[in-house]
């Protein structure tokens, strides 16, 4: 199953009070992120805390997902900076029958173009089955994709490297590979990135905006008139105002609290924060009950 065009939630994960991973929320809720308007999910991205998450519960999650209905929405985020960590996770869910991941550099080190793509050289040698999409956010991994090691790797691994998430936003209004998907990390870059040719987006703040994301999406694909953007992209600047994890936790667990527990050292935001946001959206009509996932 290759890489689908679309919507996508970088999901949560939802978090049990012992900190252990609630394996079942985590899965229902990406199944209720496709249900109610997301083609796919990202399990285990920067949203879902991987980088805080153990190996063996990232191994229950992939065994979740890998029997569920919506299994062929689902695409995984190994979330690690090991280089054979990654290569296991990912042997794991090609054994589950999940081939499609979406893969950051390793953060902490600074290294080179060449570096880069000797790690995904790396990866595709040993599992190439894989449909990889490229995670490029300089802010969290400290390396931002240019246009020319992307062209090189499309080049080189053409069945495997298939879609960039661009959170850093420095090539999805420049770069154009045929066939080669582009999927900016914001909704306030969805219309834009749609009018330029770009597949879709892959959002955090879809955990709560799956609905009109895509009634956006669907709409341009439909040659609608678009009468959802605005709004879609006045909501995602109040939740750019914080943490994102810590927004969109405490967003959902004002309805349902199951939401409310992240991993330290993250944590919920304070309650005058909690208030302002929640008052901000309000002017919006934009309510938890109207919107959460599960």
């Amino acid at each position: 199953m290759s890489i689908k065009k679309g919507i996508y939630a970088a999901a949560m994960t939802l978090i049990n009070k012992d900190l252990s991973v609630n394996v079942d929320a985590t899965i229902k809720h990406s199944e209720k992120l496709i249900q109610i308007g997301c083609h796919s999910t990202i399990i285990g991205g920067s949203t879902g805390m991987m980088q805080y998450i153990s190996p063996k519960e990232k191994r229950e999650l992939i065994d979740k997902m890998s029997v569920s209905k919506f299994k062929d929405n689902f695409v995984f985020g190994t979330g690690t900076n090991s280089i054979n960590e990654n290569i296991q996770l990912m042997k794991h869910c090609v054994n589950n029958g999940i081939d499609r991941f979406l893969i950051m550099p390793p953060a902490y080190y600074k290294y080179n173009d060449e570096g880069v793509y000797i790690f995904y050289a790396n990866i595709i040698q040993l599992i190439p089955e894989s449909k990889i999409i490229l995670y490029n956010f300089e802010k969290l991994s400290g390396y931002k994709f240019s246009i020319n090691i992307i062209e090189k790797l499309v080049k080189d691994f053409p069945k495997q490297i298939l879609a960039v998430k661009d959170s850093s936003y420095n090539l999805y209004e420049d770069l154009k590979i045929p066939n080669f998907m582009i999927f900016p990390g914001s909704e306030t870059k969805l219309l834009k990135g749609l009018e330029l040719g770009c597949s879709g987006i892959i959002s955090a703040i879809c955990n709560v905006t799956a609905p009109l994301a895509r009634r956006v999406y669907d709409d341009f694909h439909n040659k609608k008139k678009q009468t959802f953007n605005d709004r879609l992209c006045e909501i995602r600047k109040i939740f750019d105002k914080y943490n994102l994890i810590s927004a969109v936790h405490s967003f959902m667990s004002s309805e349902d609290e199951k939401y409310k527990f992240v991993l330290p050292p993250l944590g919920l935001l304070t309650i005058n924060e909690q208030k302002q946001m929640m008052s901000e959206l309000k002017k919006l009509d934009f309510f938890p009950e109207k919107n959460r996932a599960a």
